[in-house]
């Protein structure tokens, strides 16, 4: 390496050459030393980082000093006061900034060398082009659906040879961290290969823990409407007298929580504020601690890499972290589910009555532990043409098709073995299901019990 470049003194990167440039009983079988790979690393290895938060700033520091010189970054929030107390790349007077666009400033004035791109954006508005330009991308969000969505692009960027073969080639490793409190957590993702996010679905607990800055300026889900209304508009409006707190069994106090929610919700085309998820979400925010997030984004640069180096075989490919007391680190191998919704390519299997309604398949996409839903459209194929039952993301198709949901599989004229494509926010491409229906003369369990994977 040409030690002339200002941004490349003697002696800059001797950590990562006695990694790089030494055998080691410990790398992995493909590793071959060379000065080449930290050449390859600092002019050609494109990695993205998704989130900018409290593992984001962690994420883009530990990467730009491990010598990642081309890195991305995509957030769509702003800078909040709550912020500056961990995510340490903003100051006081960057608040109101978006965080992709200060935290990439703050990165590229203080390492020399490295470039991070600033996306001020949802990751729903780029395209496949976009993320096939990564090598590596990693994950540092505060929110499941989002993580879903990226597992599931990153699934349909896979090809697949005649014989039916995954060509590794059109794989992108995802590596994704998450912290809770003095609780974390950090995987490594080989679409096609390994467990992905969908088929380990099960091990996310209901999420009841939102950043100040989301609910404030970017909500998403209707839990961030409700805690918009307990932390911000109940201090500002003491509907019931100056200091009375929220009490939660008050059926007052939350009747009013749920309509000033409801009103945000509106505001935002946000669907599912109900009086029960209002009870539910009162008072259960964990805060973020800053020494968890450093600890989840180092295991997570870390593994990106050993995946851009080879110079140790990554991990397999689940890590949890917790030192509520102590310090406590468990990995394991989470398993690929055969039947996965997403990863697969098998139909899923709905088994339901004749006499049921689609109502019944909504809220069973919803509430089933197997797919965890948030606002799923229906569409089949009848006559050779594709027929919409239910979408509830677009008003003027709802309106049209929300009668359909009181009808029966009859009435709907939906057949036994009939497939059913099911598009939701937590997916970027179409789930495939299979119905399986039973008519009235059949013994058959209640709708769903069956359909659990």
């Amino acid at each position: 390496m040409d030690t002339s470049d200002a941004t490349n003194w003697p002696d800059r990167w001797n950590h990562l050459q006695k990694f790089l440039e030494r055998s080691s009983p410990f790398a992995h079988p493909d590793f071959e030393p060379s000065s080449e790979t930290l050449t390859f690393l600092q002019e050609t290895c494109h990695i993205l980082v998704i989130g900018a938060g409290g593992l984001g700033c962690e994420l883009l520091k530990d990467l730009a000093l491990l010598g990642f010189r081309h890195i991305d970054v995509i957030d769509m929030d702003t800078i909040d006061l709550s912020n500056l107390n961990r995510q340490f790349l903003f100051r006081r007077k960057d608040i109101g900034q978006p965080k992709a666009e200060v935290a990439a400033r703050f990165i590229n004035s203080r390492v020399p060398g490295c470039c991070v791109t600033p996306h001020y954006a949802k990751i729903q508005d780029f395209d496949e082009s976009f993320y096939k330009s990564f090598h590596i991308i990693v994950c540092g969000l505060d929110s499941i659906v989002a993580r879903r969505w990226i597992n599931g692009l990153l699934i349909g960027l896979l090809n697949y040879e005649e014989d039916g073969t995954l060509d590794r080639s059109s794989i992108i490793p995802l590596i994704d961290g998450g912290t809770e409190g003095f609780k974390g957590n950090a995987r490594v993702i080989l679409p096609g290969m390994t467990a992905c996010i969908e088929c380990t679905l099960d091990l996310f607990p209901p999420q009841v823990n939102f950043p100040l800055c989301t609910i404030a300026h970017t909500p998403r889900l209707p839990e961030h409407c409700v805690e918009y209304v307990r932390l911000l508009l109940w201090p500002k409006e003491s509907p019931f007298g100056e200091g009375v707190a929220i009490d939660g069994d008050e059926p007052k106090h939350i009747n009013w929580i749920y309509k000033k929610a409801t009103e945000r919700a509106n505001d935002y085309n946000i669907m599912g504020v109900t009086y029960r998820l209002t009870q539910g979400v009162v008072k259960r925010i964990i805060p973020a601690v800053a020494s968890t997030n450093a600890v989840i984004a180092a295991v997570c640069a870390t593994e990106v890499l050993k995946i851009a180096t080879s110079c140790c075989p990554s991990l397999n490919n689940y890590m949890n972290f917790n030192d509520i007391e102590g310090i406590y680190t468990y990995m394991f191998e989470a398993e690929k589910k055969e039947n996965c919704s997403v990863c697969s390519q098998i139909p899923q299997t709905l088994r339901f009555k004749e006499s049921d309604t689609l109502q019944d398949i909504v809220t069973y996409l919803i509430e089933s532990q197997a797919y965890q839903l948030k606002s799923p459209g229906i569409v089949t194929v009848q006559d050779g043409k594709n027929k919409t039952l239910y979408m509830s993301t677009v008003k003027s198709i709802e309106a049209a098709t929300k009668i359909n949901l009181k009808k029966t599989m009859r009435e709907l004229n939906l057949k036994d073995g009939q497939e059913i494509y099911v598009a939701d926010p937590t997916c970027p491409n179409n789930l495939l299901f299979k119905l399986i229906l039973a008519s009235e003369m059949t013994t058959s369990p209640p709708a769903g019990t069956e359909n659990q994977l």
